[in-house]
């Protein structure tokens, strides 16, 4: 391609290949519309799981509750992170699409794959649930558009590093990789190992449908979930590049040590896969030795990756304003912040939950002697709607609203729901995710229809308290929803029907962009003296970012709290004599 293929972004002045970025607008719609298929049966499963109203039958619920897990962690996140990693290897990069055919043919697959997969569980065909244990068999139709999807999904990962190389080899840019797209390589490396470990075992199941050949539950289990935990960690990793992304763009957020995180994002690479163990702690088939050392030694250094991010991101914004001057005190860049920015609000809400609530769950979740009394009841969907959802997809969201006038280059419609949507939803969500949390500690059962065992040969009463939190529990997941579906609509209509972005005067706020788009943020004149005297010895024992370390300290005590709870929980109910 010759200089004059490329757009020259407006508000970047990054060279962009219009032949990348066609795909990166077709990821991005398939998976806003498997978003709004996923919050429909979400309406459906929260009016289900308040007993008070039990919407659907039993079948229903089961079918709903597997289109639901596809729709939402499968097809809508990992299409809008193949949208991630082509912009991340062609915009990010000032580099061309390597391969456009190659690319319109994975996205062919993939989206070939989902729907198949999509008109079959409609269709009833599949009711084997998101994990589809062996022996639980679905029409062999289902595995075999699995199968499709991830290699469309393979073939663009391919394509990436293809990209990357190219970029290189042409020098279109210098020095090594920017961070994010440092991130987007580490989701790359994890999608390969996960897709990997899909294709060892949906290649099996889908001859077992055929009657060909036989497949060990136990084997399928063990291998299952080295796709079925890990595909959630390519979103880790996606979600954190992203982090650093919408930090720069809407607050001018400063990297505080490169090496410390490019290293955290090899910790995944290296751990973040063992920790899928965690799935298997109550398995009868695996070994104790096996389980522990996979959930502590192994997973704790995942986990020692999440901290080093929770912390950079959030200190790289402090110091970030601190150096434009803006903020004094522990927490006044905090409250100067563009809170009507959907992009800079979406990015807050998916750290803290993410960090607070998914974090502190998870890490309690992965101790082998509590997963007793945690496995199977609601605590754990609690845990990964705070990670995935709370988490992953706000990032995605507030990435969306950037995405929206520098890769459609259209204005974000309806911004006046727009600046609330991500408060909608993260409230939404935090509701959600801590009474579903409370209601597994009272014992409440996760995927059960219904958890009054109404049809039980025998008494079955749980606390009062239940009724009362599964009916926040669905209360929280309609307020989620409802923003959910605020965010497809402004999606929709912004890409399909929005007003071009015409011509920006800098510094002059425009109705439907945001703040870092209209008024890109930009260091004081005098940066380095500021610099120097953040970081100058005396300056207080909690250094340059003390506003960033109080919450550090915040969510050490709250992590403590909870883990002794959780132990003193397990006390009543594992007598030792």
């Amino acid at each position: 391609m010759s200089a004059a293929d490329f757009r020259t972004c407006p508000v970047t002045s990054l060279k962009i290949d219009p032949r990348g970025e066609l795909l990166v607008k077709a990821n991005a719609v398939v998976a806003v519309v498997s978003l709004l298929i996923g919050a429909i049966a979400a309406v459906l499963l929260v009016l289900t799981r308040w007993q008070a109203v039990h919407l659907l039958p039993a079948e229903w619920f089961y079918r709903i509750l597997g289109v639901h897990g596809m729709s939402m962690l499968i097809f809508f996140i990992i299409f809008f992170e193949m949208a991630v990693l082509i912009f991340a290897s062609t915009a990010l990069l000032n580099a061309r699409m390597v391969t456009p055919k190659l690319g319109w043919t994975a996205f062919a697959l993939m989206l070939g794959g989902a729907v198949m997969v999509e008109v079959i569980m409609w269709a009833g065909k599949a009711d084997v649930l998101f994990t589809s244990y062996v022996p639980l068999k679905a029409d062999p139709l289902y595995y075999l558009g699995i199968i499709l999807f991830a290699v469309g999904a393979l073939l663009v990962c391919g394509l990436f590093f293809a990209n990357l190389v190219v970029a290189k080899r042409e020098q279109t840019y210098s020095g090594s990789l920017p961070l994010v797209v440092y991130g987007a390589v580490t989701a790359a490396i994890i999608a390969v190992i996960t897709l990997l470990h899909g294709a060892a075992i949906y290649i099996p199941t889908f001859l077992w449908s055929l009657g060909l050949m036989e497949v060990d539950p136990q084997i399928y289990r063990l291998i299952w979930w080295g796709l079925g935990h890990s595909s959630q960690q390519i979103n880790v990793a996606a979600m954190v590049a992203i982090w650093y992304m919408l930090g720069a763009l809407t607050i001018g957020a400063v990297v505080l040590n490169e090496k410390i995180s490019r290293s955290a994002f090899v910790l995944y690479i290296l751990f973040i896969s063992m920790a899928s163990a965690h799935h298997l702690l109550v398995d009868p088939g695996m070994g104790s030795a096996w389980k522990i050392v996979n959930t502590s030694y192994f997973m704790y250094m995942a986990v020692l990756a999440s901290m080093i991010h929770g912390f950079t991101v959030p200190a790289g914004m402090e110091l970030g304003q601190r150096l434009r001057g803006i903020g004094t005190g522990l927490f006044g860049w905090l409250k100067q912040a563009p809170w009507g920015d959907p992009g800079f609000s979406s990015l807050v809400f998916s750290v803290v939950v993410f960090g607070f609530v998914g974090g502190i769950t998870g890490v309690t979740i992965g101790t082998e002697q509590i997963n007793i009394i945690v496995h199977n009841t609601l605590r754990v969907p609690g845990h990964f709607h705070a990670t995935v959802v709370s988490g992953t997809a706000m990032a995605f969201m507030g990435a969306t609203y950037y995405l929206i006038p520098l890769v459609f280059q259209r204005k974000v419609a309806f911004w006046g729901l727009a600046k609330i949507q991500p408060y909608l939803f993260a409230g939404g969500m935090f509701i959600f995710v801590m009474s579903m949390t409370f209601a597994g500690t009272f014992g409440v059962p996760r995927r059960h229809w219904d958890i009054s065992f109404s049809q039980a040969p025998f008494d079955v009463a749980f606390n009062p308290a239940v009724d009362v939190l599964l009916a926040f529990v669905a209360l929280g997941g309609l307020i989620a929803a409802t923003g959910a579906f605020i965010f497809v609509a402004i999606a929709v209509k912004s890409v399909f029907f929005g007003e071009p972005i015409g011509t920006l005067v800098p510094g002059v706020a425009v109705r439907g962009l945001p703040q870092g788009i209209t008024s890109p943020p930009r260091h004081a004149p005098d940066v380095d003296r500021r610099n120097e005297e953040l970081h100058a010895p005396g300056q207080g024992w909690l250094g340059p970012a003390p506003g960033t370390m109080v919450l550090v300290f915040i969510f050490l005590a709250a992590f403590i709290v909870y883990f002794f709870v959780n132990w003193k929980v397990l006390s009543f109910v594992w007598k030792i004599g």
